[in-house]
């Protein structure tokens, strides 16, 4: 095989998505470095192992949500116009990413053995339900507000399940517009 050069990026982007289809136990360094044409050497120059792979997708995964969702927070617009942002935004990323969430993904899978896995998992999600609570507080008292943000974390979950299994995007749709009409 010849030696490509392949960014850091790049290599996240392929392991990614070999972690959502195949399992974090079931993909090597070997896999990764085929998925992205390279030599299994060749990805040591920027990870020293898979843990480390795993690690920065985790922080790959939570950054993009960061910046593209849990930041919408445009005052000009009307409670329902912020969620339909976010939900819209969801939606979009997991009905275009193949083999759903990484991080309920590796939270099932090892976030019990690793601790810098989990902490990295947990703070996601609690960040995604204070995104969600903190503009349904301008509809409801807080702790309402906690409890639809959560309902909606975990049916959402739930549905991007389903989703994969089916190939049924309406009932993953209709997760966010039942959150929708509470507004």
């Amino acid at each position: 095989m010849a030696i490509k050069k392949t960014s850091k990026e790049e290599i996240l982007n392929k392991a990614i998505n070999l972690f959502k289809t195949q399992g974090f136990s079931h993909t090597s360094m070997a896999n990764i470095a085929d998925e992205c044409g390279l030599i299994k050497g060749s990805i040591y120059h920027h990870f020293k192992n898979k843990d480390e792979i795993g690690l920065e997708a985790l922080k790959y995964i939570s950054e993009y949500f960061d910046k593209n969702i849990f930041s919408i927070k445009d005052e000009t617009l009307s409670t329902k116009e912020k969620l339909e942002k976010i939900v819209k935004k969801t939606d979009e990323y997991f009905l275009n990413s193949t083999g759903g969430c990484l991080l309920a993904n590796l939270a099932t899978e090892v976030s019990s053995q690793n601790e810098e896995y989990k902490a990295i998992i947990v703070e996601y999600f609690k960040t995604w339900e204070e995104c969600i609570a903190k503009v349904l507080e301008e509809k409801y008292f807080k702790k309402e507000s906690e409890k639809l943000a959560y309902k909606y974390i975990c049916t959402l979950q739930g549905a991007i399940i389903m989703f994969n299994l089916t190939n049924d995007k309406i009932k993953l749709l209709e997760v966010g517009k039942n959150l929708l009409s509470k507004v």
